[in-house]
């Protein structure tokens, strides 16, 4: 026993303690991050919390965020110029969103993100999204009202929208570096832009009013064809594209009543499955979908307690959801030849050894690929409600 000991005690002479330990009041905490591209040189533009005023003993009203830039040949030498004006180091550990400009993205962002994917530092469970008509750094600069951290209200308005909206797309860092480099998948990253006066968006005015003057809020999907912005989506198209790649979690859908007017169905399960196959030498792609959902409001007389109405609607919805999909698929064929579905992959999957002939050319065959859609609503039901009040007041 003796013995144990002892060798555990000289062990111990060779244990260090954390190498790379820093305090807490040497680190400035960056929660947003903003590249830019300003004539040959990076514009980096830091979103950082100002400890005292998160502090709800310390406060003073201030804003709970100030912005940091600095410009440089690459993104590493900006992030470090920094320091010549923040007073701690520039410290990314808990970044919540990466926002690039439109202007670089169509450039390309490969060479933006290397720092990003190598730091030690960083995680890599942040969104990115690109600033549509706007810079970054105009982004950051934007006050925000319930979250006092700007940062905070992008990260949850994303994760939020993506989880019950599905016109979005969360995407982080390891999911967008995967479909940059994946054969037979291109990428997509959601909008943000800023709506009213961005001179005010900085001001503490701007979070003092009931209708703040100036708001941050994502906009549509970019289409990425290799590491370039090619175009973007519309708000239809968008949800065309999570109903294809199968990210719709719950949203709601407004469809048309047989006779006039909406109806709109609250998807709560939804499946997506895309199969790949060869026909005669080409590749084709099946879409198979599969809904459940609820009849959230009726603004049309019909009768919901027959069986026939129930049966009518859910036709309607698989209809004109086809449509959607089809057009959503066709508009990113004809406009931008760039496969962000993973049709690719489909066949890849199916036939690896046609793949490996045909993936050199495979946006040519992505522009003409046949594409079958398939969708069929499971279960369709009524809610708290048979029949809306408006039918007995239309009786």
């Amino acid at each position: 026993m003796k013995k144990c000991i002892l060798i555990l005690l000289v062990l111990t002479l060779f244990l260090s303690g954390c190498w790379d330990r820093r305090e807490l009041n040497e680190l400035s905490i960056t929660m947003a991050l903003g590249i830019d591209k300003v004539k040959n040189e990076y514009l980096v533009s830091a979103q950082v919390i100002v400890p005292s005023e998160v502090s709800m003993q310390a406060s003073s009203g201030r804003s709970a965020v100030t912005l940091y830039q600095a410009s440089g040949e690459t993104v590493y030498e900006a992030f470090r110029k920094m320091t010549k004006d923040a007073p701690r180091k520039i410290y990314p550990g808990h970044l919540r969103i990466l926002v690039i400009s439109e202007e670089l993205a169509k450039e390309g962002i490969s060479e933006s993100l290397d720092l990003l994917a190598r730091d030690w530092e960083l995680r890599s469970d942040f969104y990115v999204v690109i600033a549509k008509d706007l810079t970054a750094s105009e982004v950051l600069n934007v006050t925000t009202p319930i979250e006092s951290i700007p940062a905070n209200k992008m990260f949850n308005a994303l994760k939020t929208s993506e989880r019950i909206w599905a016109a979005t797309e969360g995407v982080i860092l390891d999911d967008l570096l995967t479909n940059l480099t994946s054969d037979g998948k291109e990428a997509v990253l959601t909008g943000i832009k800023v709506i009213g006066d961005k001179e005010l968006g900085s001001s503490k005015q701007n979070v003092e009013s009931i209708t703040p003057s100036t708001r941050i809020q994502y906009d549509h999907l970019g289409v990425f064809k290799e590491d370039r912005l090619v175009g973007w989506l519309t708000e239809d198209e968008g949800r065309g594209y999570s109903d294809i790649t199968d990210t719709v979690e719950k949203t709601v859908t407004a469809i048309s009543c047989p006779k006039g007017g909406k109806i709109a169905i609250e998807i709560f399960d939804f499946d997506s499955t895309i199969k790949g196959s060869i026909n005669k030498g080409e590749p084709e792609v099946d879409i198979h979908i599969q809904a459940k959902g609820n009849v959230g409001e009726v603004q049309c007389s019909i009768d919901l307690t027959k069986p026939e109405s129930m049966n009518e609607i859910q036709k309607i919805y698989e209809k004109e959801m086809k449509e959607l999909i089809e057009q959503t698929i066709n508009t990113v064929q004809s406009q931008y030849e760039s496969d962000i579905f993973g049709f690719g992959e489909a066949i890849h999957r199916s036939n690896p050894k046609e793949w490996k002939e045909m993936k050199e050319h495979w946006d040519e065959k992505f522009a003409n690929l046949t594409v079958h859609v398939h969708v069929e609503m499971k279960d369709l039901r009524i809610g708290t409600l048979n029949n809306s009040f408006l039918r007995k007041i239309e009786d």
